[in-house]
This record gives structure tokens, sequence and C-alpha cells, in this order.
């Protein structure tokens, strides 16, 4: 059988010029989240397929690569259903297995417990462009801090590592589960059927809000239910911040929830006073987030110049009591890394301050002596911090050298033979 060179499909190889900018990337992240006091944790790709398949993860639990079981544990002879083949599966996110990890470990971190996690994660997505089914994920999340502080941190640590990428007037969108639950209840939906409503509701920067009434009509809502709803949109159009919650407040009444309210407002005001980077702090009651495991704050990054976002998150307090039976404050933000890599490198992104790196190329023929003093220089360039490349001068060393300078070789050095 012929061995085949191209990767499984949806997944990919990274060349070197790309490998640069992730690793450069993944240093900044690492270290501006630890200057917020978040750790770094690792957890096993593989999880637990009751884990995976717990109803927390929306969409995604249908995408879920599936592993057959092990040796005697699988019968294929004996198995009924799907059960009696799969015990585990690739992860689809972070946040499942973090909270499996917390549930374990909890007794031997401190808290609150700020995780920093980066890792590959798997989804059996349709591939096209941009979308692959394995990528890396970034998460950073804070266990036991119920006030809105873990928030904060997390927005502004979100935003200052985004300032650090040379992104600009980008926008933060905050909204709160309570409050799209409640207007919904305001609106006269059952609870069952929030979840198809905000669905549709999802769809709002793309139809606008007479496509979200249709989509509501024609999916069998009652025409008044559609209308009294989409009322508070209307009323709040063109109004941001401590605005837009005071006109949803007015029209709501004692049928917003005070809590969610509060929390939305001392959220939006303590980030925009202590923000460093360049972005706008925004309520959007449209904000729906597609994971059910959300309970309270959601939020998600929307860069406004490549009409994208690239990262989002929110508090889910009753994850972790689903491992534990004790319910345990939890809220987290994980950043959309494939994305970010793909605008920086489709923007040009030149990799600041980057060490010099030095290229030493060595003529066919030299003697061992020679070589042995260009190794000796070499290592002593390399334990004074410098980046060293010692190759074979190649026959076309007009194209050698335009290579390696592509690849960041400020100072390339030819060694010929006495």
């Amino acid at each position: 059988m012929a061995m085949i060179k191209k990767a499984v499909k949806g997944m990919r190889d990274v060349l070197p010029e790309e490998m640069r900018l992730r690793n450069h990337v993944m240093d900044v992240i690492r270290r501006t989240y630890e200057s917020y006091g978040f750790t770094q944790i690792e957890t096993p790709g593989v999880e637990h397929i009751e884990n995976l398949c717990s109803k927390q993860g929306g969409e995604n639990e249908k995408l879920i690569f599936k592993i057959l079981k092990r040796g005697n544990k699988l019968d294929l002879s004996a198995a009924s259903d799907e059960a009696d083949l799969v015990d585990s599966g690739l992860r689809y996110d972070l946040t499942v297995p973090l909270s499996r990890f917390y549930a374990e470990h909890s007794s031997e971190l401190p808290s609150p417990f700020k995780a920093l996690q980066m890792g590959n994660v798997w989804r059996a997505d349709q591939p096209q462009k941009g979308r692959f089914r394995q990528f890396m994920q970034c998460d950073i999340d804070i266990f036991g801090e119920a006030s809105n502080l873990a928030e904060i941190e997390l927005i502004l640590a979100m935003s200052t590592l985004l300032g650090k990428l040379d992104f600009k007037d980008f926008r933060i969108r905050i909204n709160d589960r309570r409050i799209l639950k409640a207007m919904a209840a305001y609106a006269g939906f059952a609870e069952q059927d929030y979840d198809s409503v905000f669905i549709i509701l999802d769809k709002m920067d793309k139809i606008g809000i007479d496509g979200v009434q249709k989509e509501l009509t024609e999916a069998g809502y009652e025409a008044e239910k559609a209308e009294r709803y989409l009322k508070l949109f209307r009323e709040m159009e063109g109004k941001s911040g401590a605005a837009a919650i005071a006109a949803l407040s007015e029209l709501m009444g004692e049928a917003l929830p005070e809590e969610g309210r509060r929390n939305l407002e001392e959220i939006l005001s303590a980030v925009e006073e202590a923000k460093t980077a360049d972005f706008e702090p925004v309520f959007d009651p449209t904000l729906v987030r597609g994971m059910s495991y959300y309970t309270g704050t959601i939020f998600e990054v929307e860069l406004k110049e490549f009409h994208s976002s690239c990262g989002g998150g929110g508090r889910y307090d009753e994850m972790i009591g689903r491992f534990t039976g004790q319910p345990t404050p939890a809220c987290g933000f994980s950043v959309g890394f494939e994305r970010i890599i793909t605008i920086l490198m489709e923007n040009g992104y030149r990799i600041p301050e980057e060490e010099e790196k030095e290229a030493i190329l060595l003529e066919k023929g030299l003697a061992p002596d020679e070589v042995k003093a260009v190794m000796k220089e070499a290592e002593a360039l390399r334990a004074e911090g410098r980046k060293v490349l010692v190759v074979r001068m190649a026959k076309n060393k007009k194209f050698q050298k335009e290579q390696l300078a592509a690849q960041g070789y400020a100072t390339i050095r030819e060694v010929f033979r006495k």
C-alpha cells in the first residue's frame, strides 16, 4: 500500500515561518497572562466520553472524534450500540477537561485559582478556509471567585494581550445570560423555547431586526410575542453601555434582574476605567454564545477592522458541580489563536526585537580542524544567547542565502577552506 504524503483532511502541516510566528504569539500570551497571576497547566487531549457528551458543549458534542475501546474491552461481536464500542474521545474545547482537572485537584490548588491552558482541540467539522479539524486554543479561567472581579480581570487580560499584538479599535461585547433569559420571558416565550429563540436572535447582525422578526414568526411563534421581544432591541438601538441598560430597565421594570443589570454596569465601568489597550467594552443584548454551560456574564471579542470575532467566554458556575456535587464559581475567556495567526500573517506582521540570528555557510572540503574551529565559535555565540545555524554551502549559494534571509537570518557568513 502506497504511503500518503498529504495531511489528513481537516488537519494541516505548519511550515517554519508560520511556526516562528506561532511560537512568538504563544510567548506573548504566556507572558501577558502570567503578569495577571495566571499559572499554566495542561490536560490530556483524550477525555472520558461521558464528560464530552454531558450536554454542556452545545453543537460541538455532535463533532466529537470518538475513540474505540482497546484490547479486551473492545468486543465487536457483543456490541449492541455505540456505548459498547466507545469510552473516550478527543477534546472539542479546553473548558470541559479543565473543569474535570479542577474537580480532581482543587485541594492541591490555591483559591481562587487562575489557570492558563494552551493546547490543540479537535472537532469533526466540515473543513473549509480558516476552519480546521485540529486547532489551537488558549484559555484563561478563574475558579473560586464569585464576584465580577473575575470577569473584569479576564477582559483586561485578554484586551491587553491583543494590544500587545498590535490590534486596535476592537470591541468586547458583553451580555448576561440572566438578562438574555429575562428578555425572552418578558416577551412571553416559554422556557423550553429559549434556545430556539436565541439561535434566531444570534443572526441579528446578519439579517437585522426585521429579519429576526420574520424568522421568529416563520418558526411558529406568535407575532405579538415576537413584536414585544424585538421592541426591547429597537428601543436600545443607537445606545451603548449604561444608556442601553437604562433604556432596557425602563421598558422591563422589575422584570429585568437587578443582579444581572448591576453586574453589567459594574463590569463596563471598571473595564473602561482601567483598560490600557485601544478597545471599547459594550453591552450587546443580542450576544448569545452557544455553549449551554454559561450561567451569567458572557463576552466576545469583535475585530471591527476584520469583520470577525477572535475569542469569547463567560461564567459557568454549575459545571464543576457536575463532577463534585458542589457548585464552584468559574469564569473563562478563550482567545481565537488560529484566527489571530491568520490575520497577523495576512497583514505581514513582523516579530519585534527578535534575537539576531546568524548563519554560517561552510564550503565543502573544509579540513576537520577548520570545521572544529567553526563549531567551537558557534557554541560560544550560542552560550551568549545568539541563534546560530551552521550548514554546508549549497551549489546555488544565492538562492540559499535568500532563503536564510527570509527565515530571519540577519547575518550570513561564509567560511572557505584555506
